[in-house]
């Protein structure tokens, strides 16, 4: 099919920083997109063909916007499926699937399909609420301290907390959630998945993260993860094993825990471009969004392999800062050499809500560290 400068549409649901920059590769192949986001200020707005304002989660909204494409993908997990569902039964293409995405967007069937699948990961408990954790608790070997998921709508570190007695349960909502055992760990590793429909598969390099201890989100990639090369192997071999049993189009990105006892287990995983992998723009020759386009068209999958350095640095709204943005210090950071940075076009801000990163190559991975945390002080988000 010729999806360029021709009559073809893809919808995209969701219009954040990632539909920005999923726009940025079908704008370079002239491929018509239509963005549904709930937000009159969406980044995307003045970037696609068309946008429509509309929520994710309401049925009607996803499907009204989803029959006027050909084919249909999304940037966040927090859809609606039943319109999904029904799209692909009018013949909508829909890429990853609604089937995928039903399965991770509820993290306790997320788990139980790793388990199922032979997947390695943590032990969990799953509870359908405080109420049923109380009954429950005295019968079940829950050791502290453990981790408490919201099985549904968690984000950024939003509906994740270390619990470590069970007096702490009481000031959790009252609604469904996993419990699962603390892993003793020593690097927390990602990598994507590409694949398309005719089963061609790319994999990018296997990164490290760096979380904010505060506030649990990723302040640093690093391209590669500073491991060994047996320990490389394993974590894709792992990676790809899960990508298989999904059997997906699309992206996966996949994150994993690298023990104390170098076992590798699986944390969660996500069917779209993921911020564990921003750092490929620069750094690979095709980059997620490249590769997304491509696998959910079913076009030829480019090389995803990096020969450099890479750290990406997330950029968050200031401690306190609410309201319009005001970025400062960017001409600085500019002045640094090979650094590129990306400003997602939110016009508001609060703290720790992603407004853009920064993507250091080098060829010397101290060097590209020293800059990244330069950049990170010398860039403040903060508010007019």
């Amino acid at each position: 099919m010729n999806y360029f400068s021709s009559k073809f549409t893809l919808g995209i649901l969701g219009g954040g920083q990632l539909g920005k920059m999923l726009l940025n590769v079908t704008s370079r192949l002239s491929i018509k997109t239509n963005i549904l986001d709930p937000s009159s200020e969406s980044p995307c707005k003045k970037l696609c063909n068309k946008f429509t304002q509309g929520n994710l989660m309401d049925f009607d909204s996803v499907y009204e916007f989803g029959k006027n494409c050909d084919l249909v993908t999304y940037e966040i997990e927090h859809v609606n499926i039943e319109a999904l569902e029904k799209l692909e039964k009018k013949g909508i293409k829909v890429f990853p699937s609604s089937s995928t995405l039903k399965i991770i967007q509820d993290k306790s069937v997320q788990k139980q399909f790793f388990i199922d699948n032979g997947i390695p990961t943590a032990h969990f408990y799953y509870f359908k609420s405080l109420d049923h954790f109380k009954i429950s608790a005295e019968k079940n070997d829950i050791k502290y301290p453990c981790v408490w998921k919201k099985t549904k709508f968690g984000y950024d570190g939003y509906g994740v907390k270390i619990i470590n007695s069970k007096v702490e349960f009481d000031d959790l909502p009252n609604e469904e959630f996993i419990v699962e055992e603390l892993i003793p760990f020593k690097k927390e590793l990602a990598t994507t998945i590409a694949r398309n429909k005719s089963g061609q598969i790319e994999v990018f390099p296997i990164v490290e993260m760096d979380f904010n201890k505060i506030s649990n989100q990723v302040e640093y990639v690093i391209c590669p993860a500073q491991i060994s090369d047996h320990l490389i192997a394993k974590a894709k071999e792992i990676a790809l094993k899960t990508s298989k049993s999904f059997n997906h189009v699309g992206l996966l990105a996949v994150e994993m825990f690298l023990t104390e006892d170098d076992d590798i287990l699986v944390n969660e995983v996500a069917p779209r471009p993921h911020n564990s992998a921003h750092y490929s723009i620069e750094a690979c020759s095709s980059s997620q969004f490249d590769q997304h386009i491509n696998a959910i068209l079913n076009l030829p999958l480019g090389c995803s392999k990096s020969n450099i350095y890479a750290i990406m640095a997330n950029l968050v709204g200031g401690e306190g800062a609410v309201g319009k943005v005001c970025y400062q210090g960017i001409e600085e950071a500019m002045k640094i050499d090979n650094v590129k940075i990306h400003l997602y076009g939110k016009k508001q801000t609060k703290p720790n809500r992603k407004m853009g990163h920064a993507t250091i190559t080098d060829t010397d991975l101290t060097e590209g560290l020293k800059k990244a945390k330069k950049i990170k002080k010398l860039i403040q988000i903060k508010t007019k």
